[in-house]
């Protein structure tokens, strides 16, 4: 990885658009919506029917929209039950990497505005896929999710609306990724056929029938998900381990301590005693201690799936 700026710990790109743009924005969405692009699945509308482009209230003189990549390892964890070994998979948007609203803050000012007196307006409001391809800061794969050159799919991606203006304009077209023209590896691989055929240049997929809008939330799983077709902690990486755009950075994985044989069983009987999931917590990054209980159901159920 060469082309990139860090931050403390944190390797990051970033391009910025106008506010002008906002309306485009919107209207991009606006667009999938009418013509019956959007999954009407309850779960995947929950999300993304509450985010929107609008200039916040508390910054009504924004100029400018900046949009930053963060790259972010898979992570592995290990975890130990009857004498066997089982190495799962955490992607990296499920996971805390130690990116604090502060430090965000402080980065966007001293490293990307670099002068006083301007104002930030941090925001996960915004359909950030669409809003970094449209600044040039990534590009579409067929699977619907944003790659950034040097960091492929892995990474998350934060926004914020500022007062200050930017001399470039990056506002530019929506794009797939030129590897993706000829290559269909992601469809083949997808275990719920969530990716449409290479005919349908709108980069939707089939919300509804994607893994992760389930695993993510409490409930039972779908009958009509093979046991097989789970692959990860939560989300899923059937399309992204083999896709080209990850070939490098796929390599570059963290690894996380281990999961005891003690506590593999006793997250499996469903113990959530505090200090247990105190540690818990710190091992697995997916949660804080407040949130142990409502993300400890989800967590016993992806885990099952997983090893049983």
């Amino acid at each position: 990885m060469e082309s990139y700026d860090t931050y403390l710990n944190f390797i990051y790109k970033y391009k910025t658009v106008s506010i002008d743009h906002i309306k485009e924005l919107q209207e991009d969405i606006d667009k999938l919506r009418y013509a019956g692009k959007l999954s009407d699945n309850e779960i995947y509308r929950g999300y993304i029917d509450t985010r929107g482009f609008e200039i916040p209230e508390n910054l009504p003189n924004a100029k400018s929209i900046i949009v930053i990549a963060i790259f972010t390892k898979l992570a592995l964890i290990n975890f130990y039950l009857d004498g066997k070994e089982h190495q799962i998979m955490i992607p990296p948007n499920y996971y805390d990497d130690g990116l604090t609203n502060e430090i965000l803050e402080n980065l966007i000012l001293k490293k990307i505005i670099k002068e006083p007196g301007y104002k930030i307006e941090l925001t996960r409001n915004l359909h950030l896929k669409l809003l970094a391809v449209r600044s040039g800061l990534g590009k579409y794969g067929r699977n619907n999710i944003c790659y950034v050159d040097e960091m492929g799919s892995m990474l998350n991606l934060y926004a914020c609306y500022t007062d200050f203006q930017f001399e470039i304009d990056n506002w530019t077209e929506m794009k797939m990724m030129e590897s993706c023209e000829n290559c269909k590896i992601c469809i083949s691989n997808c275990p719920t056929n969530a990716i449409p055929s290479p005919s349908d240049e709108t980069f939707v997929i089939n919300a509804g029938k994607c893994i992760s809008v389930y695993n993510e939330i409490d409930g039972i799983i779908p009958g009509w998900i093979s046991s097989d077709a789970h692959n990860t902690l939560m989300g899923c990486m059937k399309c992204q381990l083999p896709c080209p755009g990850n070939r490098e950075v796929i390599k570059m994985t963290d690894r996380f301590d281990d999961i005891t044989e003690t506590e593999t069983e006793m997250i499996l009987e469903g113990k959530t005693e505090e200090k247990f999931l105190n540690s818990l917590s710190k091992k697995l990054k997916m949660f804080y201690p407040s949130e142990a209980q409502l993300f400890f159901p989800r967590l016993k159920r992806n885990l099952e799936v997983l090893i049983k």
